[in-house]
């Protein structure tokens, strides 16, 4: 397979793999920390209206799925990049990165929230997963494809 292609897919498949924790962590998460009663945290309009009901363990969940989405996206495509791998999974943690703008800048949360989920939950995370899929290689990331 071309390089470039498996690089290509690499960032696809980081993307979906990632994606699936996220969503996955987020869908449990309400079993793990019980939304507040008289939390609507089905709908856009219920999660805005119910924000300001939510402790500081209520963001805990959406944090480590945010964390642990882009650690795990990042990881894989890494992983499976045939070159570039550092570059592929920044990228995926870009992808995230813009994902968690979106997010802030649709559903208003605490200041300290916003600023630790943008600053923390991405960009280090994504070099982390890099960090962790090529460490077998030797050096990490420091060698080649």
């Amino acid at each position: 397979m071309h390089p470039v292609l498996r690089n290509i897919l690499a960032v696809i498949l980081g993307f979906l793999a990632g994606s699936a924790i996220n969503m996955g962590l987020l869908m449990v998460g309400g079993s793990l920390v019980p939304p507040p009663p008289g939390a609507d945290v089905n709908t856009m309009e219920g999660m805005k209206s119910a924000m300001l009901l939510f402790a500081p363990k209520h963001f805990l969940v959406p944090f480590l799925a945010h964390a642990l989405g882009t650690l795990a996206g990042a990881a894989a495509a890494a992983w499976f990049a045939r070159s570039n791998k550092l570059a592929m999974a920044m990228v995926v943690g870009a992808l995230f990165l813009a994902g968690g703008v979106a997010a802030v800048m649709m559903l208003p949360s605490p200041l300290w929230f916003s600023a630790l989920d943008l600053v923390v939950a991405y960009i280090p995370m994504a070099y982390l997963g890099w960090k962790l899929a090529t460490y077998k290689q030797g050096r990490p990331g420091l060698q080649p494809g």
